[in-house]
């Protein structure tokens, strides 16, 4: 790779730019720049037109650089050149953040915030509420003597089913030790064919055969 200074203003941007470049994304930009310095190139052609990295060069024409450091790309087509501007900005959004590291680093960090593209309230708060997070799993589960000896009681008390009866019903019989009566032991009332029932061993309902 040759790397070589050029002036900024003798730069070109291209016809088509694939990412537009917010007033947010270029504070930030100058903010890193501040902090760490230029650390990576802007990629240009033989001609001057830039490839990659027009956000970066607006970010140092606003500081008031006059140069910057630039990657020097020879030979490529038109099309070649094309398919760098877009695959530049593509795979670069194909990444997918590693949460637990992001967290472990943050972590590292202990309340030292000033990160480019990052806003520090927001920094903090995710560190609160990994906190509040801990303590309330580390108390999840665990119960005090008395309400411990409650539940152990509770589980040992035998289960007595409770039958739901609708409000103005006569009570039902108890369910016999033959669930099916005869017709002699049945009411005979209409809509009953011979009166014949069965009382559900379970419920004690009759059910009219």
């Amino acid at each position: 790779m040759e790397i070589v200074i050029r002036n900024l203003s003798e730069l070109r941007t291209p016809e088509y730019n694939v990412r537009r470049h917010t007033d947010k994304q270029l504070k930030e930009f100058v903010r890193s720049i501040e902090k760490f310095g230029q650390i990576r190139p802007i990629v240009i052609d033989e001609d001057g037109m830039i490839l990659c990295g027009n956000g970066l060069r607006d970010a140092l024409v606003s500081m008031g650089r006059e140069t910057g450091e630039c990657l020097l790309k020879s030979g490529l087509s038109e099309a070649e050149k094309k398919k760098l501007m877009l695959a530049d900005n593509r795979i670069f959004d194909l990444g997918v953040d590693d949460i637990a590291a992001f967290d472990a680093i943050i972590a590292e960090l202990d309340g030292d915030f000033d990160i480019p593209g990052y806003d520090d309230s927001f920094l903090e708060s995710l560190i609160a509420d990994a906190e509040e997070t801990t303590a309330v799993l580390s108390e999840y589960g665990t119960v005090d003597g008395d309400e411990a000896e409650s539940i152990r009681q509770a589980a040992e008390e035998p289960v007595r089913p409770v039958r739901q009866t609708p409000q103005n019903a006569e009570p039902t019989a108890e369910p016999s030790q033959n669930p099916v009566a005869t017709a002699e032991e049945a009411p005979q009332s209409a809509g009953t064919e011979g009166g014949r029932f069965v009382v559900c061993p379970r419920c004690g309902e009759k059910i009219w055969l």
